[in-house]
């Protein structure tokens, strides 16, 4: 059944109010587009830049991330992050209606959805008088709103389909979603731009938007039962990803964490991401210092920068890798796990952090020096005690010699036991109990560099936010190719990924031998933890009710998200009014 509802005015103030939006979003190159420069431009940056915004990480980034078995984000020491408890409430798929994280992430993908319908408002007229620019714009906005409604198919399991700001909404669900985003997509995919990427939304960008739609159609068609991986579905997996591929234009990165650097923008492996080398408060570090110790200073040079003590892996997760690699350390059989970059440079000085974690324990030697901009944190999955620089009761950065000092870190956060006398010492085991809460609890990813760019280390990024990477295409092949049989092609894409990583040769995972499903997903995990894709694998493949840390729902009917309250109360006066998804 269709229904037509409003988008709610908060999402569609945009198309009505030029003044609720931030102007200073403009990042287009004016340039590009000729004598229509500033209103072509004016017309498609709010709604590439607002996706910065549906990405943060008390957003859509969030939820994707928290409702599944790679993050946790328990009540830290009793004091930060419980918000209501919608973290808890969403790791644990105890969410209704009414919670803010699902609210927000709702509110901020529908106006970034109206964001583009104001940008195609303005650009049609201009492309129906054969402007070409503003016609290649058109076809970018489309694409983008695809790509945007694909999000909230995957979350809500709908999509809005609106062509006139006039008009009201329609929702379309399961088979008619499919259709209009696969339109959408095919519509543009022969005629828009080849090569304004990564930033902008290029033809590789909906060859691999295509191929994601049909890998997950059998997901989106039946969301609450087993999906039905048609041979026809998979083909044209192997057929968009199959472009990519072999258009020579992209290649995969020796070293993996190049890919979520600060000059990251021209890394070959990347195919879409949200450009971020502008000047806008909303060009965030968000992603880098979510989960990072509230303790570590990444950036010496700009003593504001931290972290915020937020989610960390679970131990559900952190067990694939040591279940995938036995007795040998996933740091050193995986590049993708970790790479150390705080090189204590003497055996007894790092021999400090394997002894009881007491500041007790340091004499006045017990530090390194590095120049502010050459210190580098940790990056992968962090663990145990880390290393970084330390301020003096001034509130300054401790310093040496041309640098600064850098040391065990001190606990300075939270009100655990370890507070000012102890270190930050990451422990494997961390959950919603008094214990498992405290700061310092949980393994922390580390993905994403701390900015150099940046006055103050955690806004003003220049690091783009990946969205789709040649990795990922490849791994989509080889899933379609396993789900139709073929093995062997399987195996073959899998192990191209794994044995590309030779930046660190010691560290370059070995190729597997054999291939399945689970050993299929576990390498998504390995390759893409914290992109925000492991809530759509595990309902692909049918883990989703498992139990992990503090979930143990088994509801199928989880597997969507509520459409907030205040959305369903909003449509409710009007005829064939939003229906709230099953379950909740």
């Amino acid at each position: 059944m269709k229904n037509k509802i409003l988008i709610l005015t908060f999402a569609f103030c945009t198309l009505f109010n030029w003044g609720c939006t931030d102007l200073e979003e403009e990042r287009i190159d004016e340039a590009e587009f000729g004598g229509q420069a500033e209103t072509i431009s004016g017309a498609i940056a709010p709604a590439y830049g607002y996706v910065s915004w549906t990405w943060r990480h008390t957003h859509y980034y969030g939820m994707q991330l928290v409702a599944s078995d790679e993050a946790i984000l328990p009540f830290r020491g009793g004091t930060d992050w419980f918000d209501g408890g919608k973290y808890l409430a969403t790791h644990a798929h105890t969410i209704t209606p009414t919670n803010d994280l699902i609210g927000d992430s709702w509110n901020e993908l529908t106006t970034n959805i109206s964001r583009t319908l104001a940008a195609i408002e303005v650009l049609t007229p201009l492309a129906d008088d054969g402007d070409n620019e503003a016609l290649g714009a058109l076809y970018e906005m489309r694409a983008l709103r695809a790509y945007l409604n694909m999000l909230m198919l995957d979350s809500w399991g709908m999509v809005l389909r609106k062509e006139s700001s006039a008009e009201l909404s329609e929702v379309l669900r399961a088979q008619e979603a499919i259709d209009y985003i696969e339109s959408e997509l095919l519509a543009v995919v022969d005629v828009i731009n080849t090569n304004r990427g990564p930033g902008r939304i290029t033809q590789a960008a909906v060859w691999g938007f295509l191929a994601r739609l049909y890998l997950n159609a059998a997901v989106y068609r039946d969301p609450y039962g087993t999906p039905n991986f048609t041979t026809e579905d998979m083909g044209r997996v192997i057929q968009y990803t199959d472009n990519i591929i072999n258009s020579g234009a992209f290649s995969l990165s020796p070293e993996y964490f190049d890919l979520f650097n600060d000059d990251n923008n021209g890394n070959p492996e990347l195919i879409f991401a949200l450009d971020q080398r502008g000047q806008l408060r909303r060009e965030h570090s968000r992603w880098a210092y979510w989960p990072i110790a509230g303790s570590m200073f990444p950036r010496p040079e700009f003593p504001s920068a931290d972290g915020t003590d937020g989610p960390a892996i679970t131990s559900d997760f952190y067990q694939t890798w040591v279940d995938a690699y036995g007795a040998v350390d996933p740091a050193e059989a995986d590049a993708r796990f970790y790479q150390r970059n705080t090189l204590v440079p003497d055996a007894q000085l790092q021999d400090l952090a394997n002894r009881e974690p007491l500041l007790a324990t340091e004499t006045e030697d017990s530090y390194y020096c590095v120049e502010p901009t050459v210190f580098e944190m940790d990056r992968g999955i962090l663990r145990g005690i880390q290393w970084g620089p330390r301020k003096g009761d001034d509130g300054a950065f401790i310093t040496c010699d041309g640098g600064v000092r850098i040391y065990p870190i001190q606990q300075r956060k939270g009100n655990g036991p370890d507070r000012d006398v102890g270190y930050v010492d990451h422990t494997l085991e961390i959950d919603f109990t008094n214990e498992g809460s405290l700061h310092n609890k949980g393994y922390r990813p580390s993905k994403y560099q701390f900015s150099r760019t940046s006055p103050n280390g955690n806004n003003f990024s220049s690091v783009d936010l990946v969205l789709l990477r040649l990795a990922e295409v490849y791994l989509m092949r080889a899933e379609a190719k396993l789900r139709n049989g073929d093995d062997a092609g399987a195996l073959a894409d899998v192990n191209i990924v794994r044995t590309s990583r030779t930046a660190r040769p010691d560290q370059t995972p070995e190729a597997w031998t054999a291939i399945d499903l689970d050993i299929l997903f576990r390498e998504r995990g390995f390759e893409l933890y914290w992109e925000g894709f492991r809530r759509g694998d595990q309902i692909r493949f049918g883990k989703y009710e498992d139990s992990w840390t503090d979930k143990t729902d088994a509801d199928p009917n989880k597997r969507l998200f509520p459409i907030p309250q205040s959305a369903v109360d909003a449509a409710s006066g009007i005829d064939g009014f939003l229906q709230q998804n099953p379950g909740y």
